[in-house]
């Protein structure tokens, strides 16, 4: 495997790992406990995939 391949790897288990993270935050709640975490766990996950984005552009760049 290649050290690009590998990078591409990393990114997609990441994003994997934001996407399960909000999940488990927000599983099981409800009512006004839902909407004050729920826009916090969103918030984050779009930070994480902002940043993984961000990372394979970069990525995609660089293996030009």
């Amino acid at each position: 495997m290649s050290a690009v391949e590998d990078a591409r790897h990393r990114l997609a288990a990441e994003e994997g790992e934001a996407w399960r993270d909000y999940l488990a935050t927000i599983r099981g709640r409800a009512g006004q406990e839902y909407v004050e975490i729920e826009s916090w766990a969103w918030s984050r996950l779009s930070q994480r995939l902002r940043s993984i984005r961000a990372r394979r552009g970069w990525l995609r760049r660089a293996a030009a």
